[in-house]
Formats: C-alpha cells, sequence, structure tokens
C-alpha cells in the first residue's frame, strides 16, 4: 500500500475516534502530498512522500525554536509525534555505529570527516538502512574520535 492510502486509512480513523488534532494534521499531510502528486507527471514515490513529511517535521521544529508562546510549541510537538508516526523508523547514533563496524577500518582510513560519509552513506545505503544524515555525521564523528 503507498502512503497517501495509508494516510487517508488514518484521517478516516481518527474521524471515527473524533480525534479533530490528528485528524486535521494528518489532512494538511494528505493535501501537501496530493498536491505534489498532482504536479508530478509521475506517481508520486513512498520516498518523495517521505521527504514532504522530513520537510513539514522540520518546519514545525523551526516554529518551536521561533515561538515565546507556549501553547504553539505544545501544538508543534503533537503535530511532530503525528508526522513522525508516517515515518519509517531511522537508525540512531549507537545503531548506525553499530552498523559501520564491518567498515570501521575504512571510515578510519578515510582523508576526512567528508570522504568517511562518503564510504558510510554507501555501505549503509546498500545494505537497506534508513538514516538520517546528521545522525550519520554523528555516528562518525564518533567511529573518528
Amino acid at each position: 500500500m503507498n502512503m497517501i492510502a495509508g494516510i487517508k486509512q488514518r484521517v478516516r480513523k481518527a474521524m471515527l475516534e473524533r480525534n479533530d488534532f490528528e485528524k486535521s494534521i494528518l489532512k494538511v499531510a494528505l493535501g501537501d502530498l496530493e498536491t505534489e502528486a498532482s504536479r508530478s507527471a509521475d506517481e508520486i514515490t513512498n520516498e518523495r512522500c517521505e521527504q514532504i513529511i522530513r520537510k513539514m517535521v522540520k518546519s514545525a521544529n523551526e516554529m518551536i525554536k521561533l515561538s515565546k508562546d507556549e501553547a504553539m510549541i505544545e501544538k508543534c510537538k503533537a503535530e511532530i509525534v503525528i508526522l513522525e508516526t508516517l515515518l519509517p523508523k531511522t537508525l540512531s547514533v549507537d545503531e548506525i555505529v553499530a552498523a559501520l563496524e564491518s567498515v570501521k577500518d575504512n571510515v578510519l582510513a578515510a582523508g576526512n570527516d567528508g570522504q568517511a560519509m562518503g564510504v558510510a552513506m554507501k555501505h549503509l545505503k546498500s545494505s537497506g538502512a534508513i538514516v538520517e544524515g546528521k545522525d550519520v555525521n554523528a555516528a562518525i564523528r564518533k567511529i573518528r574520535s
């Protein structure tokens, strides 16, 4: 099942449970995804859906940093929790360090952190791991220290 269909099911479930906040957040996400799908000639991929939702999470995090209103901060945090349930689980820094154990020598032998990042990302992507760049960067710094 693609991500858009899954979100539509969650919207229906939120409506039945009368969870208006979750329903509204999911509808905004669904609207953004459907807008992107209508702009694209091809069908939107789950990877592209994840990118759009990550962008929404990033935007909510920026609102938290900029806002001084406590109610707005709490609303943004709740929004992030809902949006993150739509994303696949990413590896933590410690899990990334463990996953890179087999290429640790190559990471250490790299000339700089950028080259080490390339080695690490190549290995992680080939193994199908879902990671965020900042976490991989932190794992590399941990390995190289």
